[in-house]
């Protein structure tokens, strides 16, 4: 397939690394002129892959036009809250046919829309034509070709089974979901928790506390897509449970690294110039306690994050609230 990748950051990279190859014909489209001359002329990503060596077939641009025409699929690789944004820049220029696969994990503040209903608001296209790619899929281990699974969501069971064939490498093997839903709220959520389970790191919590606010979180999560109609085993699976794991296991994991920040300290500021790069957790936890508040679900682990974020609260305060609530039966 001729596919687009649209965000030259580091998972956008890894993504199109992925595409291309899995034999796919891979433009990267990106606003950083000085890093498409890199991948182009070099074959590098040196800003968020210094070590990776890209395929001299993948070629990358600024200009959406030359991105974008006679894509077949456009995958969208860029922060959840510039969304709508890039998308209207994009709608006169995506072929009718194209299949739309979003690779992000996140909440939009303003509507508490997932990126699919945003895909569909302002592309105006039919919801079969958009896909969900989520999962345990850690840019810096998949930019180094090491094996892992993930997951592509679709109404259309036939249009997710022609982009898992199109994107199965040696490396990376995608299962396919009808759950776009559950798939979604999963991959956004599990990223707030990974701020919280960074907090208690940074707090120099150990593994006990760690297994709790995993294992919480997930359940927290569960509730949340129970609400919205989403499939249980969703999150039991590699979109759930393997992408929770792994957000909060890994030491690459952005969203991890930037609650380990706040755990130590940091003000919110600091933490963001530390991490560099975008932790969708942040803006992405608002979102989805005005979500849980809409369907009048508990989620005590999001509230406390957002707390701290604003500044209302400390990690370690967030720690004893949380210690202290009310005791209940697990289920």
């Amino acid at each position: 397939m001729k596919c687009a990748v649209i965000g030259s950051g580091s998972w956008g990279t890894a993504s199109a690394q992925i595409f291309s190859d899995a034999g796919n014909e891979v433009i990267i489209w990106g606003r950083d002129a000085a890093v498409v001359e890199e991948i182009n002329l070099e074959h590098r990503n040196s800003k968020f892959h210094p070590n990776a060596i890209l395929p001299e077939t993948l070629t990358a641009t600024t200009s959406l036009t030359d991105a974008l025409k006679d894509a077949e699929l456009v995958a969208l690789a860029i922060p959840s809250q510039a969304m709508r944004a890039t998308l209207s820049e994009m709608k006169p220029l995506i072929t009718k046919e194209a299949i739309i696969i979003s690779l992000v994990k996140g909440v939009e503040l303003e509507t508490m829309e997932l990126m699919s209903e945003v895909i569909v608001e302002v592309l105006q296209i039919d919801a079969e034509r958009v896909t969900v790619l989520t999962g345990p899929n850690l840019a810096g281990e998949l930019i180094a070709r090491q094996p892992a699974a993930g997951v592509i969501a679709a109404k259309d069971t036939a249009i997710a089974e022609t982009i898992q064939h199109a994107i199965a490498t040696e490396y990376f093997r995608p299962y396919t979901s009808n759950d776009l839903i559950g798939c979604e709220l999963a991959g956004a959520m599990k990223n707030v928790m990974a701020l919280a389970v960074g907090m208690a790191v940074g707090l120099g919590m150990g593994d006990n506390t760690r297994a709790t606010v995993i294992t919480r979180g997930l359940a927290e999560m569960a509730r949340l897509g129970d609400a919205l109609s989403a499939q249980s085993l969703t999150f039991s699976g590699l979109a759930g449970l393997g992408d929770l794991v792994a957000t909060c296991s890994s030491p690459l994991s952005r969203n991890r690294s930037f609650g380990e920040h706040l755990g130590r300290g940091a003000s919110l500021q600091e933490a963001i110039e530390a991490t560099r790069t975008t932790a969708e957790g942040v803006r992405t936890a608002p979102a989805i306690l005005a979500l849980a508040r809409a369907h009048q679900v508990e989620v005590p682990i999001t509230e406390a994050v957002v707390d701290v974020l604003a500044g209302r609260l400390s990690s370690a305060d967030a720690v004893r609230r949380l210690m202290g609530r009310s005791k209940k039966a697990e289920s």
